[in-house]
């Protein structure tokens, strides 16, 4: 048993402010002394980057549908170890959970797996006595879900703010405080939400010491520090990485794609590639010119290649060289950005070419879990291995997936989704497609790409 203190930031819909009010809390509480452990209910990349901005560790999701119930605990104590508190920035409004699901992997459903109390923001423009309902609803649909606190946010005035507190009084809920409407609470978005902070790392740093003060001034932190102190002892054991085999030389070098373009990625996964004996290096496809020296595999994750693809386009030097490593049967792994940046083109502008297929933006958004069944054996997993997964982008990718033959010496369809469509390309050192996978969730992916990485530069020295 362990005691951790610890918050969900929840908020009643999209669009309240629950990013911005849980960055400024955890940036204020570090500013306290506190360490302060970030997470994130859900799949999302963007938030934690700027929790990651705002506490100096990295972001960590918890999503039940992509690691299961029993995972969510264990990895909130493993990123929590040795921390102060740890804040949990929720999903959508409270209870909104996996569509046709309930409140499945909803920021409710993960505060009980966390037994964690909840502090709640409503958005508070354009109401006054009304918000009483809007609470004391929220309090009360699930008793099991913990209610601890309201944050009050876009607040138009103090005669605002006293009105909305005289109308939440009866309720008995704690108010920890009112934030107004402020430009300093305002971060730029675009297709897919916010822009990551990894791509404004300069304005960032300037926004955050401004919100950090809103915050302490205008919340209760003392309040704050209080309710999460209260959240009972956490019994699960922290997840591990696994042992690890640092001993047994030599190292295999895995080179994952990061930079401004390739933004999206869980702290976990290089901690499971490092476990398994890899060393991890990451470059920036925008300036690398090569791999890093010594590469034997390649992992590519999500992000905004669309944004910066004249830039990636003009690299031709690196394209052609991950294009003849592929060809060469270096073991490679890309979701969604990865995908595009692999395929023949992006918007018209040449790519990598390692896949025959061609890529551009649209104006539709596709969205939502998946679940998926490999179709072929690739570098990490084999055929027949099921997974859950999610799916984020505004872009289309044809073909959507190699040759419907299993067999032929080219790749084939990577993923056979539970409406029996077939996605993505697959082969024996090749794995690439939209979906995006918490490899926590997928037990021995990372052994498995490390150990196809040495198997690969294994003939490679034995080839003439």
């Amino acid at each position: 048993m362990v005691t951790l203190p610890r918050l969900v930031i929840a908020a009643t819909r999209s669009g309240d402010g629950k990013t911005t009010v849980a960055t400024g809390i955890m940036a204020a509480l570090r500013a306290r002394g506190l360490r302060v452990s970030p997470h994130k209910v859900g799949p999302d990349y963007i938030d934690p980057s700027y929790h990651a901005a705002a506490c100096g560790v990295p972001g960590r999701n918890l999503d039940p549908w992509l690691v299961g119930e029993d995972l969510v605990a264990p990895l909130l104590r493993h990123g929590a170890q040795g921390a102060d508190i740890a804040v949990i920035e929720g999903v959508m409004g409270l209870f909104d959970g996996a569509a046709g699901r309930g409140d499945y992997a909803s920021t409710a459903h993960v505060a009980r797996l966390a037994g964690a109390p909840v502090v709640l923001v409503v958005g508070a423009a354009g109401t006054s006595r009304s918000i009483a309902a809007i609470v004391h609803g929220f309090a009360g649909w699930d008793p099991s879900v913990r209610l601890a606190g309201v944050v009050l946010n876009q607040v138009s005035s103090p005669r605002h703010e006293t009105v909305l507190r005289e109308a939440l009084a009866p309720a008995g809920i704690p108010v920890l405080g009112a934030l107004p409407r402020d430009a300093a609470l305002r971060t730029p978005s675009r297709h897919l939400g916010l822009v990551p902070a990894g791509e404004r790392a300069e304005s960032v740093q300037a926004w955050l010491p401004a919100l950090r003060e809103l915050v302490t001034r205008h919340l209760d932190l003392d309040l704050l520090m209080g309710i999460a102190r209260s959240a009972p002892e956490l019994s699960a054991e922290p997840w591990s990485a696994g042992t690890g085999n640092s001993a047994k030389p030599p190292r295999t070098l895995i080179a994952v794609a990061t930079g401004p373009a390739f933004t999206f990625g869980y702290a976990e996964h290089d901690e499971l590639l490092t476990a398994a004996g890899a060393d991890v290096v990451t470059f920036d496809p925008l300036a690398a010119e090569r791999l890093p020296e010594g590469t034997d595999a390649l992992v590519v994750g999500g992000g905004f290649p669309e944004v910066h693809v004249d830039r990636l386009s003009a690299n031709t030097a690196l394209r052609d060289q991950v294009r003849q490593r592929a060809a060469a049967g270096m073991p490679i792994v890309a979701e969604c950005a990865g995908l595009l940046w692999l395929g023949g083109a992006l918007d018209e502008r040449p790519q990598c070419a390692v896949l025959p297929a061609r890529a551009r933006m649209t104006g539709k958004l596709t969205l939502g879990y998946r679940e998926a069944t490999a179709v072929r054996d690739t570098p990490l997993m084999a055929a027949g291995t099921r997974v859950r997964a999610h799916e984020f982008h505004h872009t289309v990718s044809e073909p959507s997936c190699g040759p419907s033959g299993d067999r032929g010496p080219g790749p084939g369809p990577a993923w056979e989704l539970a409406d029996g469509t077939r996605h993505g390309w697959a082969g024996p050192s090749l794995l690439a497609s939209y979906l995006h996978l918490h490899w926590a969730g997928v037990p021995h992916a990372a052994a498995r790409l490390v150990r196809a990485a040495r198997a690969a530069r294994a003939a490679q020295r034995a080839a003439p």
